[in-house]
């Protein structure tokens, strides 16, 4: 394995038994707001390109040192080598943006000369017309190297815990300064709340409960096993709308109110989709109230997702395992 802070931390968590190399990640600063979005990305369109450049370095000296026989990258577009079968992983065949669909094409064809330079690419969601990322994943054009839909992907398995009524679980996640945005937004409605409520704050590595009370409870971080058990005690799950998120929740049925990241189109496109599909409700930052929210999910007519099952992990790892024996 290889990865840096956050992402590091969640793998060794899950295996600690595995080697973990360092990788510095993209570090993408984000905005305040929608329109200093826009510009702080165009900003730092240089430095990404060099951080790629730097991993596709990296990568080539790792693999002299310990002789991989495959590479599989999870959205890294530097981490590929024409010696070896090198497997992309991402969810954004098209990747939405604020500028339009011209830019959308551009961006595409940018997108696709990188997944191009893999030997495949594997797609987490469902081959069908019932899938989780609607566009983003079933674009018109498709990657010129072989695409294999994995089906949704998710550390969390369905388990037979009874639903507290009127239990909220509330999940931060994502950059900053965002996070903290919607993290004080929500202590402050929380002070209002009547029932009871767990808020995981989404910093990986600072796992503990926090100073809570009798209703409400603080956790920086949960490991999956208890992350699983919160989600299934929840009457309600109030979270971003990022692509992780959905996989992992839409499966179990629940009440999902989406907040999107201000100008995060790709969370703004999912959280708008998951409402035509009834599986969750999308609230924007801005205008959020915990108890407009509530009364907005009350009446709902929530539908439970119905994918269409196809894709398969295993089969893919076994194919590309076959391959190299």
């Amino acid at each position: 394995m290889a990865a840096e802070k956050a992402q590091a931390a969640i793998l060794k968590e899950a295996f600690p038994d595995l080697p973990l190399l360092p990788l510095f990640g993209y570090q993408v600063e984000y905005a305040r707001t929608r329109t200093g979005l826009a510009w702080k990305m165009i900003t730092q369109t240089p430095r990404l390109l060099h951080t790629i450049s730097e991993e596709k370095r990296w990568l080539k000296k790792t693999i002299n040192e310990y002789h991989f026989d495959a590479v599989i990258s999870d959205n890294r577009y530097g981490l590929h080598h024409p010696s070896l079968p090198c497997i992309f992983i991402t969810h954004q065949l098209w990747i939405e943006t604020p500028f339009g669909e011209r830019a959308g094409r551009l961006l595409q064809r940018l997108n696709y000369r990188y997944i191009n330079r893999f030997s495949q690419c594997w797609v987490p969601d469902d081959a069908g017309k019932q899938n989780l990322a609607g566009r983003l994943s079933h674009p018109e054009k498709m990657p010129a190297v072989p695409v294999t839909f994995t089906g949704p992907l998710t550390r969390l398995d369905n388990l037979t815990i009874p639903t507290i009524k009127n239990h909220l679980l509330i999940l931060l996640s994502g950059p900053e300064p965002q996070r903290s945005i919607l993290e004080e937004k929500m202590i402050g409605e929380l002070a209002q709340y009547n029932g009871t409520a767990t808020m995981v704050r989404g910093l990986p590595g600072n796992a503990g409960l926090l100073p809570s009370t009798n209703q409400l409870h603080f956790y920086n971080h949960l490991p999956a096993a208890q992350l699983n058990e919160e989600i299934h005690k929840a009457d309600i799950i109030i979270c971003r709308s990022g692509y992780s998120s959905i996989m992992d929740l839409i499966r179990m049925q629940k009440k999902l109110i989406l907040v999107p990241t201000p100008g995060q189109t790709e969370q703004e496109y999912l959280g708008h989709l998951h409402q035509e599909m009834k599986t969750a409700i999308c609230i924007s930052q801005s205008s959020f109230s915990l108890a407009n929210a509530l009364q907005a999910a009350a009446a709902f007519p929530f539908q439970p997702f119905s994918g269409s099952g196809s894709g398969s992990l295993s089969a893919a790892i076994q194919q590309l395992l076959t391959s190299l024996s």
